[in-house]
C-alpha cells in the first residue's frame, strides 16, 4: 500500500497517510477539521528491491562474464606475464 501526501487548503497543514490504492482520498484535515484537504503529487520514496536478482551485473551475458573474469588478476600466474599480455593488447587498441 502506498503512502499519500495531503495538504489542507484552509490551514496549509501537510501530512502523509498510508492508504490502499482503491481507497477514496481523505477530505477532512486532522488539524483544523475542515473538509478542504486534497491529495498532492509527491516524489515518493521510489521502489526498493531487496534480495538477489536486481543488480545490473546479474543479467550480464556469458561473453561479458568471461571477459571480466579474464581481466581480474589471479594469484596463480606471475605478474610479468600479465604485464606483457596487457602491453601487447593495449598497443593494438591505440
Amino acid at each position: 500500500m502506498p503512502t499519500y501526501e495531503y495538504r489542507c487548503n484552509a490551514c496549509e497543514h501537510t501530512w502523509e497517510e498510508f492508504q490502499s490504492i482503491t481507497a477514496k482520498p481523505t477530505k477532512k484535515c486532522p488539524d483544523c477539521k475542515k473538509a478542504k484537504a486534497e491529495r498532492i503529487i509527491s516524489a515518493g520514496g521510489g521502489i526498493i528491491f531487496k534480495g538477489t536478482g536486481f543488480y545490473q551485473t546479474d543479467y550480464r551475458s556469458d561473453s561479458y562474464k568471461k571477459a571480466a573474469k579474464a581481466d581480474t588478476p589471479s594469484s596463480d600466474s606471475s605478474s610479468s606475464s600479465k604485464s606483457d599480455s596487457k602491453s601487447s593488447s593495449s598497443g593494438s587498441t591505440e
